[in-house]
Parts: C-alpha cells; sequence; structure tokens
C-alpha cells in the first residue's frame, strides 16, 4: 500500500473520529443546555404563578391582620370561651367581609388552579389545613349571611401557621434555584 494513500487515510480516520467525538458532546451539551433551559422556565413559572402571588397574599394578610388586632387594641381577636362585644363582633364581621375572606378565596384559588406549580408529589399538609380552615370558615359564615344561622365568627380550624412559612421557605428555595440555573444556562451559552 502507497505511504502517501495510508497517512491519507489515516488523517481521515482521526478527522472522522474528531467530527464524531465533537459531534456526540456537543449534541449531549446542548440536550444538558436545554434540559436546564426547561428547568428554569418551569421554576420561573413557579414563582411568577404561584409562589410570588402566595408570597404577596399572606404578607399582606398579615399586615392586615395585625392592623385588625390594632385596631382592637389587642394581638388577638377570640379567646376560648370569651365572647368578644357586639362592637368588635361588628367590627370583625366588616374585616372578614371585605379583608380576610377575598384574601382567602385569592389564595384557595391560586391552590386550585396552579396545583401542577406546587413543589413535590403530593399536597402539603399546610395546604391542605389552609383550604380547611378556608372552606370550614366560608360555609358557616355564608349561611349566617344567608339563613342567620349563628356561628362562632371564626373558622372551626385555625389558619395553619406552618402555611406561611411552608409558602415563605419553598419560595426562597425555589428563588435560589432559579439563580442557580439562570447561571448555568449563562455559562452554557457563553
Amino acid at each position: 500500500m502507497d505511504s502517501t494513500f495510508l497517512a491519507a487515510l489515516i488523517a481521515a480516520t482521526v478527522t472522522a473520529g474528531g467530527w464524531i467525538t465533537n459531534h456526540a458532546l456537543s449534541a449531549r451539551a446542548d440536550v444538558k443546555r436545554r434540559q436546564s433551559e426547561a428547568r428554569l422556565t418551569y421554576v420561573e413559572n413557579q414563582l411568577e404563578q404561584l409562589y410570588g402571588p402566595l408570597l404577596f397574599l399572606i404578607e399582606e394578610g398579615r399586615s392586615a391582620f395585625h392592623d385588625f388586632c390594632d385596631t382592637l387594641g389587642r394581638n388577638y381577636v377570640f379567646v376560648a370561651g370569651s365572647p368578644i362585644s357586639q362592637e368588635e363582633q361588628e367590627l370583625w364581621l366588616f374585616w372578614v367581609d371585605h379583608e380576610f375572606m377575598p384574601r382567602n378565596k385569592a389564595i384557595q384559588d391560586l391552590l386550585s388552579s396552579k396545583t401542577h406549580l406546587i413543589v413535590g408529589d403530593r399536597m402539603p399538609g399546610s395546604y391542605l389545613a389552609f383550604i380547611e380552615h378556608y372552606n370550614s370558615w366560608r360555609v358557616t359564615h355564608l349561611r349566617w349571611k344567608e339563613e342567620g344561622v349563628p356561628y362562632s365568627w371564626h373558622s372551626k380550624a385555625n389558619w395553619p401557621r406552618s402555611f406561611d412559612t411552608d409558602v415563605i421557605e419553598t419560595y426562597g428555595r425555589l428563588k435560589n434555584l432559579q439563580v442557580q440555573l439562570a447561571g448555568l444556562v449563562r455559562g452554557m451559552e457563553a
């Protein structure tokens, strides 16, 4: 065999091998980049459509409840076994109808319409506790308004404090993940 031909054959084989290796590595990097971009898009949707609005509503609700308690001049509304005065009841019902129920409905609407964005493979217990709190209160309050059926002026289930914590912590984890994925995607594009 001619040495020139052999050298050309070896060079062609090495070139083809290099091209195949480069193509395989490039395709692999492209798949990883697309996966990272898809993950980043999903995390951004979670933040924009569910956890950001939930966080806002929770913080707004905390502020409103503190404002209401300031209006009462104490840091609680109800004490077991102690009824509130008629004046406080009227004030409370005004806040319930104009502040607390509308916000709770907005939270319930978010949870029911954006379940696909909830972190994890099941609904967190605190979210279920919120749903119990809201539904229990909404129905008994509505029966009072429409049928005059008396009730204790609040939900049978207290506001789940862990709901606030779970949403706030999940929002923080998602924001950190968003920053990491955005940096990863930018690094892959460079």
